[in-house]
């Protein structure tokens, strides 16, 4: 696994290539998401700089969640701690033209592993891609189905934390400012149309009435196991982790009279 310093490389020599005038290309050019071709109409190669079209090294944080990843570098004979990490996605993050719609799905992904800034403003362009045509073209060769499907994918796997699991399902939301609520069904391990809830500090799961499958087996934060069987629905309490906030700290959700009763 090649590094330079504390920066995982995306190949070997990478950290060796020259480094790109960033700001002086973004002036002279409204937009520079097709970074290879800008240079190619100024007789130089994208090949020759520090510079990327999509997230490449960042899909690790795409495809492993960060505890994932420290123990499969740690196998490997590598440290990967949070700091380490930090640094990788903030070296990557300004040396990406996002010349591809998943390049910002995938940004918005890791930023909202690590409760990054700009998360929405990625996930927000990833939305739009095919709908304003960003790319000045490509819509009309048809929708990028795997940018769509991975905002979907998005809320559920990170807003929501859905994850099947060794012990059940497992549920560890990251909350965004953004999306302080969400619902949708879904279909598990032979249970269909699972209905979940998330709102803010609180999830509720409706498993819909079978007389064949088990009882749904959910492991929330904090390794808590517990069980929704089959007809019945259960609201949870989250964390205060999970538990979006304002800047002075106070609760972003408004009370209301009838809630949902918590266990």
């Amino acid at each position: 696994m090649p590094f330079h310093g504390d920066v995982i490389n995306q190949f070997e020599g990478y950290g060796e290539l020259a480094e790109l005038d960033w700001d002086a290309y973004r002036s002279r050019y409204s937009d520079i998401r097709r970074l290879d071709r800008i240079l190619e109409s100024e007789g130089d190669t994208v090949n020759r700089y520090q510079a990327s079209k999509q997230a490449d090294t960042l899909m690790l944080g795409h495809l492993f969640r960060p505890a994932e990843l420290q123990e499969l570098f740690d196998r490997l004979g590598y440290r990967l701690d949070d700091e380490v990490w930090r640094t990788t996605v903030n070296y990557y993050l300004t040396r990406t033209s996002h010349g591809s719609t998943l390049s910002s799905l995938v940004h918005g992904w890791v930023l909202a592993r690590q409760k990054g800034p700009d998360v929405w403003r990625y996930w927000e362009e990833a939305l739009l891609s095919d709908v304003a045509d960003i790319q000045g073209g490509t819509t009309g060769e048809g929708i990028h189905l795997g940018a769509m499907a991975g905002t979907l994918d998005l809320v559920e796997r990170v807003v929501a934390g859905l994850e099947a699991g060794p012990d059940g399902l497992r549920i560890d939301p990251i909350p965004l400012q953004e999306v302080p609520r969400c619902s949708f069904t879904f279909c598990y391990r032979g249970h269909r149309d699972i209905r979940i809830q998330f709102l803010p500090g609180r999830v509720g799961i409706r498993v819909p009435l079978s007389r064949l499958n088990p009882p749904l087996r959910v492991c929330l934060p904090g390794e808590r196991l517990e069980t929704v069987a089959a007809g019945e629905q259960r609201w949870f309490r989250l964390p205060e982790r999970a538990v979006r906030r304002d800047n002075d700290g106070r609760h972003s959700a408004r009370s209301t009279a009838a809630s949902p009763r918590m266990e």
